[in-house]
């Protein structure tokens, strides 16, 4: 039986080309970076180079960089980094973040603005909630659930705005924008200047890297205050002897990511849209879920009402079809998806939601395969 993989949303097999990239660091490079012999200030050299291209892809400064093990941790460094310094401030947040930006955000004081039915942030909403006390926004670039894109220019634009106003009353706290990146950069541009953002999440797990392999960029004009203390690495934001492979990967498979980006944002649509089109003709009462304008194009989210989407994913699995529910991090609970809440969408609904993700192996021959598979499923 062949298997069909469609979960590149929760995570991407190491390339080939990053692998060998991280080899020698894991073996005959394996020195510690901080220790003054020659070997391992070549070694902290190569951090350096890795640290420079993945500044140059982000539009930012080689000292913006900081390596963190992953998505989670960068979003809680940017999270509570930040409002650990300002204990009377707020933080705010859309309705649809992942968990890894609303559980640290909930130690606060935190504001939420609604999404539409597609996922799209309400604006005007999202300007309500900010106050002068607010020190933080953080809205995500694409949701890992239904692939709605959020319109981070126009977002950006408004906080500069209510900047340009507070400093005109003399309001002197600051307002940085954040941005959870992970699920974009794949597809995505994330060049931080053109973003109009302060801090960006990203994660090598997503792009074909290493997984426990992130970073977060950080403008120097943001007060961060470091998670974790120690031997002072990474401008001491991030204490702890350097992953090293991790980063080299890391950096290798951002390269890649951003050099395919067009080439595979095309390839991919295409599937993106023979799928939808082959789904809405086999099952006539399928609802497609999230923004159909503004959507990463190797997302594919479904609800078929009256199924049971644990039953139906394990009866793909059965059949060699791999998918999820939604976040992979809470497939475990109980909980209809907080997104598909925030979307109106009822919780029977979303406990009969499915979310296909493509990627580099994915096929026509697949997407086709899928959707016999899930339509004999259902007869």
């Amino acid at each position: 039986m062949t298997s069909i993989y469609l979960d590149y949303g929760a995570a991407t097999p190491l390339a080939d080309e990053v692998k060998l990239a991280m080899e020698p660091y894991e073996t005959t490079l394996f020195y510690n970076p901080s220790a003054l012999y020659l070997a391992a200030k070549q070694v902290a050299s190569d951090i350096a180079a890795a640290r420079a291209d993945i500044a140059g892809t982000l539009g930012v400064h080689a000292s913006d960089i900081i390596f963190t093990a992953g998505g989670t941790e960068a979003n809680n460094l940017a999270i509570q980094g930040v409002m650990r310094q300002f204990p009377g401030g707020n933080v705010v947040v859309s309705a649809i973040e992942h968990q890894a930006i609303l559980k640290p955000a909930s130690q606060y004081d935190m504001h939420f603005c609604i999404v539409d039915s597609t996922g799209l942030v309400n604006i005007d909403n999202l300007v309500s909630q900010i106050d002068d006390k607010t020190v933080l926004v953080s809205i995500m670039y694409a949701n890992n659930e239904v692939g709605t894109i959020e319109p981070l220019r126009h977002i950006s634009a408004q906080i500069n705005a209510i900047k340009k106003d507070r400093m005109s009353r003399h309001i002197m706290w600051p307002l940085y924008f954040h941005t959870d990146a992970c699920q974009a950069a794949n597809y995505l541009d994330i060049h931080c200047t053109r973003l109009g953002v302060d801090m960006m999440t990203l994660n090598g797990g997503k792009i074909y890297g290493p997984k426990q392999s992130g970073v977060l960029s950080v403008r120097p004009y943001v007060r961060l205050q470091p998670l974790i203390y120690g031997g002072g690495q990474e401008r001491n934001m991030r204490s702890g002897t350097e992953n090293v492979p991790g980063i080299i990967g890391f950096a290798k498979a951002l390269t890649i990511a951003q050099t395919k980006q067009r080439e595979e944002s095309v390839r991919v649509q295409k599937l993106q849209q023979l799928f939808i089109s082959e789904l809405q003709k086999q099952i006539p009462n399928i609802v497609i879920n999230g923004s159909m304008q503004y959507r990463v194009p190797n997302n594919v989210h479904i609800t078929i009402p009256g199924q049971d989407n644990e039953r139906m994913i394990m009866a793909l699995d059965e059949k060699g079809v791999m998918c999820a529910t939604g976040s992979a991090c809470k497939a475990s609970t109980d909980e209809p998806s907080h997104v598909l809440k925030a979307l109106g969408i009822s919780d029977e609904y979303a406990r009969s939601s499915l979310r296909f993700t493509m990627g580099r192996g994915t096929t026509d021959t697949a997407i086709l395969s899928t959707v016999k598979l899930l339509t004999s499923l259902l007869k």
